[in-house]
């Protein structure tokens, strides 16, 4: 098992970053997320994901263990392959993808094209518990934040409000999961209107 890159970025395509280590170049399929964080770098690193099907052999590669765990958790759902892991990532942070998970927000998922409704609702079901127990996805490289106990009530109702008041989920989301997930509702939206007006 391959378990990062290290070396020198030679080529990139919309999907693609190609990282020269000793002479070989490694093709990685990987994200929106990771190719905007590499760029402009000579030397990079990346972690990476070794896929082996009868038809093909491929090779992800992320910028964050982060987004490499939440590629890896997306793959292992029924229905979810490469293709779609690499679209919910490039759609979303692996922080706001944990908070949809964690809240239920299945339509969160179904904005990201190629991912139907049965698939966002599937991706929700099967990943809200390891979601839960998980404690390492961090927020924006913030320290890390489980979401075991985030009242899903509380931060559904205050992510509406704010996309109501004309924010978009990912950025709501993003701001909300950096607070104290004990918090109001009320508490929630007025101290995500302050982080949200740093933006």
């Amino acid at each position: 098992m391959i378990y990062s890159l290290s070396g020198k970025l030679v080529h990139t395509e919309s999907d693609l970053a190609v990282i020269e280590c000793a002479g070989v170049g490694y093709a990685c399929k990987t994200t929106f997320s990771t190719l905007q964080q590499i760029a402009g770098k000579s030397e990079v690193k990346l972690y990476t994901h070794l896929s082996v099907r009868e038809d093909a052999v491929e090779l992800f590669g992320f910028a964050t263990k982060e987004e490499l765990k939440s590629f890896r958790m997306l793959i292992s759902v029924s229905g979810v392959g490469p293709k779609a892991g690499l679209a919910i990532l490039s759609a979303c942070s692996p922080s706001q993808f944990a908070l949809a998970v964690a809240t239920g927000d299945s339509k969160a998922f179904t904005k990201i094209k190629g991912i139907g409704t049965k698939i966002a609702q599937r991706i929700v079901l099967e990943l809200k518990d390891k979601v839960a127990k998980e404690d390492t996805i961090s927020v924006r490289g913030n320290a890390a934040q489980g979401f075991a106990a985030v009242p899903s009530g509380a931060v559904e109702e205050a992510v509406t409000a704010l996309v109501v008041l004309g924010y978009t989920e990912g950025e709501a989301m993003s701001v909300i999961s950096k607070l104290d997930p004990n918090l109001s509702v009320e508490e929630l939206i007025k101290k995500a209107l302050i982080g949200l007006a740093k933006f």
